[in-house]
């Protein structure tokens, strides 16, 4: 094999950019996330990071630029992206009225998941997450952990090259998120997922992400991995001081009331 060769990356953007009216969302992004990474966007509210990655899922047409998730333009390929990409956001997306199984069993048959395969797929699912032994309990009563657990496992039914992450351990105690974390890098370590991933929380970031993109204004202001990152900053910094470092006062604003209604709404739901 040619040792030249370069590994094509699991997301590329070029340029990309969306406008809505007189206002420019996102502004000539241009990323490379390696396959089977796991990569953080970071960045204050109306930084452009959501609408990033509703290009990058095919809700949201790019006004300019291009876009690549696992191969495929999101423009000219939506179909092919989204069989290849799994996404997590921060709306509830488990049904509470049904079982861990039957959420489990709804997704593999929306993903078109073959009859003779789906049961152990399933079952594979709730083992890799730690879900085996509620597997036929109510999802209602389920912690505010084991319901992100599922929905990540719903979201990895169908194998995907690449999973997106929106805030994935929001409003979760310490134990959960830690126990989060280790399954996402169970995703990359086992099976090789790459995992982009948006989040506030900088000792996330810092544990999970091996390069970091920090937006603000529309723009990627900074990239790198966290020890490069806060390294630049200065020789005590941690990734909060490379946050206000390159996000400058905007970090202070924390965002509209819209922005904080629903952030309480899913920490609500997920506590």
């Amino acid at each position: 094999m040619d040792q030249n060769l370069e590994i094509a990356p699991a997301v590329e953007t070029v340029g990309l950019t969306r406008r809505f009216g007189s206002l420019t969302a996102v502004s000539g992004l241009s990323l490379r996330v390696a396959a089977g990474s796991i990569f953080g966007l970071l960045g204050p509210n109306g930084a452009g990071k959501t609408t990033t990655i509703k290009m990058l899922t095919t809700m949201l047409a790019p006004s300019a630029g291009t876009a690549r998730v696992a191969g495929f333009d999101v423009a000219r390929d939506p179909v092919e992206v989204r069989r290849n990409m799994g996404y997590v956001s921060q709306m509830l997306s488990a049904d509470g009225a049904l079982t861990g199984y039957e959420n489990l069993l709804l997704f593999a048959r929306l993903y078109g998941i073959p009859r003779p395969v789906r049961r152990q797929r399933i079952l594979d699912a709730l083992d890799f997450m730690g879900l085996s032994e509620s597997a036929n309990q109510i999802v209602r009563n389920y912690s505010g952990g084991m319901i992100r657990r599922l929905e990540i496992a719903e979201s990895m039914m169908h194998r995907p090259a690449v999973l997106f992450l929106d805030e994935p351990t929001v409003g979760l105690d310490p134990m959960a998120r830690h126990a989060v974390w280790g399954h996402l890098r169970g995703l990359r370590d086992q099976f090789g997922t790459t995992i982009l991933m948006t989040t506030h929380d900088m000792e996330e970031a810092d544990s999970l992400c091996e390069t970091i993109a920090i937006m603000n204004l529309s723009r990627v202001v900074a990239i790198g991995s966290p020890v490069t990152l806060k390294a630049a900053v200065g020789p005590q910094a941690n990734l909060d001081d490379v946050f206000i470092h390159y996000a400058g006062g905007s970090i202070e604003q924390g965002g509209n009331y819209r922005d904080i209604a629903q952030t309480r709404r899913t920490a609500s739901r997920l506590g």
